[in-house]
This record gives C-alpha cells, structure tokens and sequence, in this order.
C-alpha cells in the first residue's frame, strides 16, 4: 500500500514540476492536461460550489437542526480520505449514524457473515444497524453530503471527480490508484450517477479510470445535470 502511494505520490508530483498534469487512461496513451484546464476546473468547482451554497443555506440550517434534535451530538461527521495526489484531508458530512457507530458495525459484522462478506466486497452494507433513521432518509437523497462543498472550497475535492476514497479501499484499486491521484475526488461523478452501491466494486475503478482519461468541463457539467435524476430516484443510495 505504502508502495502505491509513494508512486502517485512521485509521479503526480513530477508533472506539477513541469507545468503539466498528465492523465493516463486506461488504454490509450496519456493526455496533457495544460494549467489552463486546470485553473478552468478550478474555477469551475469555486463557482459551482457558492452558487449550491447560496440556494440552499436555509434548508442547510433547517437539516443542522433536524440532525441534532433528532439524534443529539456533533451535527458534523469529519473522516480522513485519500485525495488528490494521494494527500490524505478530512472531508466533512453530516453525521447519519449513531455516536457508537464503530462498535455497533464490528458487533454486526461479526454476528452476521452475510454482511461481513458484503463490507468486504463493497465497503457498504444495504442494511447499515448504525444509520439513524434521519440519517437514512439523508443518505437516500445524498443530504448528509452537501459539508463536502466546503471541501470543494477548500482545494480537497472538485464537484465532479472519483468519490473520495479512505485507506482501506487504496488496495481494491491497485495499479489504478495512481490514476486516481491524478484528479481531486468529486461530489458527484460517473460512479454517483451510475447506480452508485449497486455497481460493483471493480466497476467503480473502471468507471474512475475511464473519467479521469475522458475529464473535461463539457463531461463535468454533463455529469452535473445527470446527478439531479439520481438524487431524486435516489439510484443506488442507501
């Protein structure tokens, strides 16, 4: 793991000293992405991510104060994640489980091996003991992600890109990880808008590399408008 990380870690860190991000796609050769692109995707990301801020501010102080009368403790749920060029941040969202969460998930997992083989395989479990029932109804229409705009501002993450990814899950993506690397992880992406927890874990890399090598403002804003018909349907989310 270590190994992988360190690679990235090299490889991105090289292309910034040149002046030029390089993604590798899967199959084709690499492109050269200019720090045009890149400050366009930049700015596009600031924009989008205040013009989110400005509408729903309201509901966001109504949903803080659903959150903490109907489970109290801390409104916010901080976790590290893996990010661009493999730098480890801390990405905000609401906080849909219980405060025990931990211990709750170890008990589950090991009383029941039907979903102990599901978190291996996914990371995720369709029946989650440890989600809230605000927290539920949240997570169905990604609510508890809206905090991670504040990332966006903040440089960890884009609105669209590879969801952001913790440590344990660096192996699934093996030699693709450096791929991964390559961009800052996304609110919303071909994954998200793909059938999300219905799509295998394999399916996902796949999904990421394919993005990555294909990343560009027109794709980012299509996969935008996409993300509005899987909210809603709630596609894949639980």
């Amino acid at each position: 793991m270590a190994t992988s990380k360190a690679t990235a870690s090299s490889v991105v860190a090289d292309d910034m000293a040149s002046g030029v991000a390089c993604v590798e796609g899967d199959r084709g050769m690499p492109r050269s992405l200019s720090r045009r692109e890149v400050c366009a995707w930049r700015i596009f990301d600031i924009v989008v991510a205040l013009a989110i801020l400005v509408v729903i501010l309201p509901f966001l102080v109504v949903l803080t104060i659903v959150v903490f009368v109907s489970d109290p403790g801390p409104i916010f749920f901080v976790h590290r994640r893996v990010g661009y060029r493999g730098r480890h941040f801390n990405c905000y969202k609401f906080r849909s489980m219980k405060l025990d969460g931990d211990a709750i998930l170890q008990h589950h997992l090991k009383a029941d091996p039907e979903a102990r083989c599901e978190w291996e395989r996914t990371r995720k479990l369709r029946n989650d003991p440890r989600v809230t029932r605000v927290g539920a109804f949240m997570r169905k229409l990604s609510l508890d992600e809206f905090p991670q705009l504040i990332n966006v501002l903040l440089g960890d993450m884009s609105i669209v890109g590879p969801r952001p990814i913790v440590e344990a899950e660096v192996d699934h993506y093996g030699r693709h990880f450096v791929h991964y690397c390559h961009v800052r992880p996304g609110l919303t992406g071909l994954w998200q808008t793909s059938g999300r927890s219905d799509v295998s874990y394999a399916s996902r890399v796949a999904m990421d590399v394919d993005y990555i090598a294909r990343k560009s403002l027109a794709l980012d804003t299509w996969l935008l408008c996409k993300t509005v018909p899987a909210v809603v349907f709630a596609r894949g989310a639980y």
